[in-house]
């Protein structure tokens, strides 16, 4: 059992040279090269692809009832409607006063040169939307049934 619990502990001063690696070289594998492929001909696209700038689609119809709930018809409005060239709207209470510019310039086709909001104590936002001089409120309030 001695024997068998004895190992021989070789250091590298007792090995032959022969068997040390060298610590400097480095191994190198074989380098292999892959077949170059043969060159494939791309075939050139048509040309007949319309650009951005060709491409112009349409819009779509603009909604302004989307934003705006119906027109506020009061004496009131009336009067504003002739003297001081504003419609009043009911609109959504989440509408901004830039949504319900472009809503009624875009619906509409007018040019808007004030909108002012406010909130009523019932919880209804109210639009009163000053129209520009070239574009007079009874010709768009008589479009929309008002007068």
């Amino acid at each position: 059992m001695a024997d068998a619990d004895k190992v021989e502990v070789t250091s590298p001063e007792n090995t032959a040279p022969s068997q040390l690696k060298p610590a400097s070289k480095k191994e190198t594998k074989p380098t292999t090269e892959a077949p170059k492929k043969a060159v494939v001909e791309k075939k050139s696209k048509p040309a007949e692809k319309p650009t951005k700038a060709e491409k112009k689609k349409e819009e779509p119809i603009y909604d302004p009832w989307r934003l705006l709930r119906f027109s506020h018809l009061t004496e009131k409005s009336m009067v504003m409607v002739e003297r001081q060239n504003k419609l009043v709207f009911i609109v959504k209470r989440n509408a901004t006063k830039q949504q319900v510019r472009t809503a009624i310039e875009k619906g509409f086709k007018v040019k808007v040169d004030a909108v002012n909001l406010q909130h009523t104590h019932k919880g209804i936002k109210k639009a009163y939307v000053t129209l520009n001089a070239k574009n007079p409120a009874t010709e768009l309030a008589t479009r929309l049934g008002m007068m």
